[in-house]
């Protein structure tokens, strides 16, 4: 079967600046600015085996409205291999994410940081770091979690048990060290069972299959290291900043019990936004809703943001447009219809 042809807005848009930073221990960094110089600042993180490229949906729907920056993490897309495995470790994650505060956004202005999976951990994990702290006006966590990752798996069926041998066969997962090697109709079908609801298109199925087939396979088994012991409950309960968590019910990876506990654990939670039917990938699966979460808190928290960033008609894949309504608690979680 040949590869499904990418829709247009998933193709990667060109930055209008980019930028090499150097973090703290001399890693560089790849960073890409798009949008309106001069607009209130975007920062977006990503996630785990992913890239700048797996944002570019949400950063087409930001575009218009804001400045929007967004980087390689460490080992990831263009930005430089660690030499070591001591140079994985969540604090490399929130030294890289000061490093790019401090290159992108003036010492007098503050940023939304909205990070995706190892992204939101790496806002989390930043939680009561004054230099990330400062630069901050708001978060939105998208499909990620604070701690207990192996235990929350849901990626092989309940059948499999018990308890343990699911832990110890999903940590084995979790660390292959095999190379995923070429894009295939296997691979393909085996990477959105994973990590995507079971309605996406091919479309989007071939975007996460790119973007996730091209990180080394050392650095994606040495990211799995510290996301098997990763607990950053501590500096999450410091974070500050007012904050909206976004998940997908259909996610295996980091699945909804993880948002609940987030919400209750943040001093200053701004909303829970559940997307029906949406894997882990939220922001490839339904770049339309994620992107309305971002520009809503935008709205709230930064100053003289733009008009619009994302249009609520916009389709965003099979699930249809996103129309926020109350449910079990009160201004807090939210669901899109699907």
């Amino acid at each position: 079967m040949s590869a499904a042809r990418l829709p247009a807005d998933y193709e990667p848009p060109v930055p209008i600046e980019e930028l090499s930073v150097r973090s703290a221990d001399g890693i560089r960094l790849h960073v890409e600015v798009h949008g309106r110089p001069g607009a209130p600042t975007v920062v977006l993180a990503h996630g785990w085996t992913c890239s700048t490229a797996f944002w570019a949906p949400v950063i087409r729907r930001l575009a218009d409205s804001y400045r929007v920056v967004a980087y390689d993490q460490r080992g990831h897309g263009r930005s430089e291999v660690p030499p070591s495995r001591a140079r994985y470790s969540t604090r490399a994650l929130v030294d890289d994410l000061a490093a790019v505060l401090a290159a992108t956004v003036p010492a007098w202005e503050r940023a939304l940081l909205a990070g995706h999976s190892m992204g939101g951990m790496t806002i989390m994990a930043a939680g009561g770091r004054a230099e990330v702290a400062e630069r901050t006006a708001a978060a939105v966590l998208v499909s990620t979690g604070a701690g207990e990752l192996v235990a929350e798996l849901t990626v092989l069926p309940q059948a499999v048990r018990p308890a343990g041998l699911r832990r110890f066969l999903h940590r084995r997962m979790l660390h292959a060290r095999l190379p995923l090697g070429p894009v295939t109709p296997v691979s393909r079908a085996v990477l959105k069972y994973t990590t995507m609801g079971p309605g996406s298109p091919a479309g989007q199925v071939e975007a996460t299959a790119r973007i996730v087939h091209a990180c080394p396979a050392a650095v994606r088994a040495n990211w799995a290291r510290v996301l098997d012991r990763l607990d950053v409950h501590a500096p999450l309960a410091r974070l500050a900043a007012p904050t909206a968590v976004v998940v997908g019910t259909a996610d295996r990876l980091t699945p909804q019990p993880h948002a609940h506990r987030i919400v209750a654990e943040l001093a200053d939670p701004q909303g829970l936004l559940l997307l029906p039917g949406v894997g882990h990938m939220a922001p490839l699966e339904r770049p339309a809703e994620v992107a309305a979460e971002i520009h809503r808190m935008a709205l709230a928290h930064l100053p003289a943001a733009g008009p619009t960033a994302a249009d609520p008609a916009d389709p965003a894949g099979p699930a249809g447009p996103a129309t926020a309504v109350p449910v079990s608690v009160p201004e807090v979680e939210r669901t899109a219809a699907a």
